[in-house]
């Protein structure tokens, strides 16, 4: 982290320099006279001799020296050649010592060496005591064992932390003032790139800080630093300001920005930054982060643009800023309560396609919230809640010499406040197979789109008991029946015009399921037995399923406000059926694991205008239709679904595939395919290509000729579009690491997305580069060149961030 030091350097590096004062007790006295008269019936001299001197009462480490020749004069032992001195998890070697056993303090000359379990110092002369761990250091080298947490954002090497310095001083607590330092984690031989500073703070396995400091890259001076930091430890946070953004943009203009990261205490954190872009205005970001219990957590991010806007040919300017937010909050409370909170907020869709990082942030138009409080208990559950959800439909359009202008559409769906009562199937009697349940609500919901606005609060109840009864006849036929009353009531509807009434509407249905489960067909195959693999079987199992639905009671579906699902219920008559095939493989004792599965299924509907609510010539979606398929494929009465084939291959590691296929009987087209195919196939390679296809909008050919066909009003929009990204390795990975990905409308022949990113990483940094084109139509086209110099274990300077995602 960068930024200007609060105060001077001496109160920046401030440490306590006085050690605890000594006083003569009695047993320090006893102590001085055992070591007086062991001195005096030593040697003065010797080869290859081993001391060994007790430390001061009260402790229980001793100091052993050892050396070629030795003598002793009082409390001073003079040591030269090869001199080792031990004590605890200290070890000091040197050509020449000076050794006070009283106080264990040691002048060392020629070729010193200081251990300290992964500390490592090499000096030309050194003044260490031994007990205290205070020392001070000329002509300094010194390697520091420095342990990161992983983490998936940044590069992280197992280099130890190297400096040279013409002073050091080292205090106990691993504590390290450095002098004239170069400091690095590349090979100190030839380092790719180091940081110098008069001044630096080394905490072992906390941080590293700088004062009046320059980054160089293979040695040439890049970046001043006044003030910095660098963590160097497993668990490291400190406030201060981040690495400045620098950068350039066709859209934006010259970019530069900083951020400032704060870090109060150990369970909350900040981040506050803006970037002033020439061509646009500022930019600002934030985010907060916060866990004061062991089970809430508060998370808050922001972002917003105060944008100028392009200069259009009249002179007038265009801007397209606005704001975004999000608040998450979750806490676990007592007696099995919870409560959740997830609010977003965005300004405009403009802003978010203007403004966004990624192609599938910037075409996202939807934006929900929601808080919850609830409770599980014995069965049953209690939910108070507010849900909003806000879809963007159309952007403005702004005002010609001939038209005027046309503001940007949305739809609006409020429910706030809610309770929501309900159970799940218990039954009453332990030897009779008959379950009871029930769902229940009560709440005000809100309306607004272009057609309808109702008012702010819109009364609505509801409430369905349910009686469930499975029988089994043997283990091979299985049939569950269940039937629903279902009261619901409305305090507005909608008149023979379409428009909001104050008219309340209330529906009474009745709803009756029956399931049918047939006996599953199973095969086994075994390969033959392989003395170097363990046995290897198979299973492929057929499972048909049927089940039929018939609700009644929902005369006048299109008097009902569609607020949300729970007001799509119609009328119905219908038999669902189909079946599943799976194939699952097990290795010796290991569990078994499915391989492929197919899922094949299609409804019939016995009333093909669902009691009436079928509208001739435009989109119908409602829970009869939506239940099998998320398309809406009925422009008119159905007595067929589409036939719908869920094809997955997922045995896991180097592969895996799933296809959605819906075939029309009515139109007699395939309407839908869905592809996605993930592999690996070779070491660190790997490839995703997602295609998506829908066509479901009859054509004159597809109508009956009697009465003569007319095609529908509402045309929904036809979809092509395929998404492929293939690489090796990844961003962290050491080596040479590639990521291409594009996304083409096919029709629209249209290239929405593209992106390359070229890096390598090696022992200590890394250089990626990356170019990235995004085509949102008029609102947005821009291409985008980024770069980034990768210092391993502390981040990245450039305009390239990891964290980036590529769609």
């Amino acid at each position: 982290m960068l930024g200007y030091a609060p105060a001077s350097l001496d109160r920046m590096l401030r440490v306590t320099r006085h050690f605890c004062a000594r006083t003569l007790s009695a047993p320090r006295l006893r102590f001085f006279s055992a070591v007086l008269f062991a001195a005096l019936g030593c040697q003065y001299g010797g080869s290859a001799q081993a001391q060994q001197v007790r430390a001061p009462a009260g402790k229980e480490a001793v100091a052993a020296l050892e050396a070629k020749t030795q003598s002793r004069k009082g409390d001073i032992t003079t040591a030269d050649g090869e001199v080792d001195i031990h004590y605890a998890d200290t070890r000091l070697r040197a050509d020449h010592v000076e050794y006070n056993d009283k106080t264990q303090e040691a002048v060392a000359t020629g070729h010193v060496q200081l251990d300290y379990r992964g500390e490592h110092l090499e000096a030309a002369e050194a003044h260490y005591n031994v007990s205290t761990g205070h020392g001070l250091f000329r002509e300094v080298r010194g390697t520091f064992k420095v342990e990161r947490q992983p983490n998936a954002e940044i590069l992280l090497t197992e280099n130890p932390l190297y400096f040279e310095a013409r002073s050091v001083e080292r205090f106990a607590g691993d504590l390290y003032l450095v002098h004239r330092a170069w400091i690095t984690i590349c090979d100190p031989s030839h380092p790719k790139w180091q940081f110098y500073a008069p001044d630096a703070r080394i905490h072992v396995d906390r941080t590293v800080a700088l004062i009046n400091a320059n980054f160089r890259l293979f040695r040439v001076p890049l970046i001043w630093l006044p003030y910095a930091t660098a963590p160097a430890g497993r668990k490291v946070r400190e406030s201060g300001f981040l690495i400045p953004d620098i950068g350039q943009s066709s859209r934006k203009g010259f970019i530069l920005g900083d951020a400032f990261y704060l870090a109060p205490v150990p369970w909350l954190d900040a981040t506050f930054g803006g970037q002033y872009m020439s061509r646009r205005g500022f930019q600002e970001r934030g985010s907060f982060r916060a866990k004061p219990f062991e089970n809430t957590s508060v998370e808050y991010t922001y972002f917003g643009v105060d944008d100028r806007g392009f200069l259009n040919p009249d002179g007038t300017r265009s801007p397209q800023g606005g704001e975004q937010q999000r608040l998450e909050l979750q806490s676990l409370l007592p007696r099995g309560w919870r409560f959740v909170t997830d609010y977003n907020q965005l300004s405009s869709l403009t802003f978010r396609l203007a403004f966004a990082d990624t192609f599938g942030e910037a075409v996202n138009s939807e934006v929900r919230s929601a808080v919850f409080f609830s409770n599980n208990f014995r069965g049953f559950s209690l939910n108070f809640a507010g849900l909003n959800d806000k879809s963007f439909l159309t952007l403005p359009v702004a005002a010609t010499s001939t038209t005027p202008a046309i503001p940007a559409t949305s739809v609006t769906l409020r429910n706030l406040p809610e309770a929501r009562f309900g159970s799940v199937e218990q039954s009453p009697w332990r030897s009779v197979p008959l379950y009871f349940s029930f769902d229940s609500f009560v709440g005000a919901v809100h309306r607004s789109d272009m057609q309808i606005d109702t008012p702010l609060s819109v009364s609505r109840e509801e409430f369905t008991p349910r009686v469930t009864v499975p029988v089994h006849f043997g283990p091979w036929f299985g049939v569950t029946a269940s039937a629903a009353f279902r009261s619901t009531r409305y305090g507005d509807s909608l008149d023979s015009a379409g428009l909001v009434s104050g008219t309340a509407i209330t529906s009474n249905t009745g709803e009756f399921t029956v399931e049918l489960r047939p006996p599953a067909f199973e095969r086994f195959f075994e390969r033959a037995p392989n003395k170097d693999k363990p046995r290897r079987k198979y299973k492929h199992v057929i499972e048909p399923a049927v089940a039929y639905r018939y609700v009644t009671g929902l005369n006048h579906f299109a008097d009902f406000i569609r607020f949300d699902s729970d007001a799509t219920l119609t009328d119905t008559n219908e038999v669902e059926y189909g079946f599943t095939q799976r194939l699952y493989r097990k290795d010796g004792d290991n569990q078994p694991q499915e391989l492929i599965s197919w899922r094949f299924v299609q409804k019939h509907y016995f009333d093909p205008t669902f009691g009436g609510a079928i509208v001739n010539g435009q989109r119908n979606v409602f829970q009869a239709l939506d239940s099998i398929s998320p398309f809406a494929f009925a422009f008119g009465p159905r007595n067929w679904s589409p036939i719908v084939s869920d094809f997955k291959i997922t045995p896991g590691g180097h592969y895996d595939l799933e296809q959605i296929l819906q075939y029309d009987p009515q139109i007699q087209r395939l309407v839908t395919i869905g592809t996605l195919l993930k592999v690996k196939p070779y070491r660190e390679f790997f490839a995703t290509v997602a295609h998506f296809r829908l066509n479901d909008n009859p054509a004159l050919s597809d109508l009956p000729a009697r009465p003569p066909p007319q095609l529908p009003l509402f045309q929904q929009p036809l979809s092509n579009q395929i998404r492929a990204l293939a690489g090796y390795g990844n961003e962290t990975r050491k080596g040479f690491n590639f990521t291409g990905g594009v996304g083409y409308d096919f029709t629209n022949k249209t290239l929405q997305n593209q992106i390359v990113q070229v890096s390598y990483n090696g022992a200590c940094c890394g250089l990626a580069v990356e170019y990235r084109r995004i085509n949102l139509g008029q609102v947005r086209t821009e291409n985008q060149f980024r770069v980034a110099f990768i210092v391993a274990n502390i981040g990245t300077f450039g305009n390239l961030r990891h964290r980036d995602k590529i769609f």
